[in-house]
């Protein structure tokens, strides 16, 4: 069966076409800078082809109308006929307690969804426009709904609450839900099985660390507890994003640089974190090298990246009683070696032992312990669009 899976950004339009069950990817690419005058149109298939072209794409509708006019086209076409197309696979951002798991996507799931928009109204909208669109475009063919937030509906009531009157909780549903849950169920599952263990039978640290970064909990192949709250501004420290932070604080720097609560979520999420820490970018590859020049605003943010990371560690580890594995994967986890050690040193204590010689190594799986270590400690590159593939093949497959 051959699966569209789409990813709409605000901005933007990942998709991906495979072949299930073989989990072969026939062709990729990315649509950027939807809504603007000069987008872009990348793609790639396993002929060879290579695309990249501008096109003004005013909308997510145009934008997929142009993939999927490319995936049948003679020069860069994976496809004699979109009647190929068995299925549509969505990463959807938010669902509330509506979704513990990825759902073939009804008009009451739309509703849903739609209601959700309050939740996450950057990703959420965007993400409903591919399903409309596909609804519109390829009416017979089923969609499937995954959702970032899915993975962690396993966490238990005393932890995804807050602190807050209960009765908020009731009326608001204000409570943590966490995010990049396609994420840590994909490296969680590979990490199993690499080592060939029983997922059911470990306890699990995963670190998907980029622009956004978070990290799960993960006991007995389901998530315990995850950095990423209500918002994706809780947690690490990220790109543009603070992490964790005194509500306090907040209401301080809000009441002497005299912001409205727009202005003070824009500097929380837009402004903080790596960059507002370094003062020279959010990309830790721009903060290393001003780091290694002697820029000590830079080193302090490297500083402060990796004892947050650290903290998070030690504090899955006990709350679940320990830690069997700990991942590394996303922007960050996979490529930064010099990041994964910041984080690691010190932990010798919970029984991890590193193997110097693979320390090094960026982008591909690997085991970076040694055979003797208590702790399992990996690099498993992510892989959403794939766990979003074979969650919609098990779902159109089931009628």
């Amino acid at each position: 069966m051959k699966i569209i899976i789409l990813n709409c950004g605000s901005s933007s339009i990942k998709f991906q076409l495979v072949d299930m069950p073989g989990n072969k990817v026939i062709s990729k690419g990315l649509v950027e800078k939807v809504g603007l005058e000069e987008s872009i149109i990348k793609l790639q298939n396993d002929n060879g082809a290579d695309l990249k072209t501008n096109k003004h794409i005013p909308d997510h509708q145009k934008g997929i109308e142009e993939v999927l006019n490319l995936l049948v086209s003679a020069d860069y076409g994976s496809l004699k006929s979109l009647d190929e197309i068995g299925a549509v696979g969505h990463r959807v951002v938010h669902g509330g307690e509506d979704f513990s798991g990825s759902v073939p996507i009804t008009d009451e799931v739309i509703k849903a969804l739609e209601k959700n928009v309050e939740l996450a109204p950057l990703h959420n909208p965007p993400n409903l426009a591919g399903i409309y669109t596909m609804k519109k475009l390829l009416p017979k063919v089923p969609q499937v709904g995954v959702f970032d937030t899915a993975f962690h509906q396993t966490m238990p009531e005393h932890v995804y609450l807050y602190a807050v009157p209960f009765v908020l909780y009731e009326k608001y549903k204000v409570r943590r839900y966490g995010f990049h849950g396609t994420s840590h169920k994909y490296i969680s599952q590979r990490a199993c099985d690499i080592l060939s263990v029983d997922i059911n039978e470990q306890k699990i640290i995963t670190c998907h660390l980029g622009n956004g970064s978070s990290m799960a909990a993960i006991m007995n192949g389901k998530s315990y507890d995850t950095s990423m709250g209500m918002t994706p501004a809780e947690g690490l420290i990220m790109g543009t994003r603070t992490g964790d932070i005194d509500p306090g604080a907040l209401l301080y720097m809000a009441e002497k640089e005299e912001t409205s609560i727009s202005e003070t979520s824009n500097l929380l999420n837009k402004k903080s974190g790596m960059l507002g820490i370094s003062g020279v970018s959010s990309d830790m590859r721009d903060i290393e090298n001003a780091a290694n020049e002697g820029n000590h605003r830079a080193q302090l943010a490297l500083e402060m990246f990796a004892y947050r990371a650290k903290k998070y560690i030690g504090a899955y580890a006990a709350a679940m009683g320990g830690a069997d594995i700990i991942v590394f994967a996303g922007g960050i986890g996979e490529m930064d070696a010099e990041t994964r050690k910041r984080i690691l040193n010190g932990l010798e204590f919970l029984g991890i032992d590193l193997d110097s010689s693979k320390l090094s190594v960026r982008g591909e799986e690997v085991i970076l312990s040694t055979p003797r270590s208590k702790v399992k400690v990996m690099v498993v590159p992510t892989d959403e669009e794939m766990m979003i593939a074979r969650d919609t093949y098990e779902i159109v497959s089931r009628k």
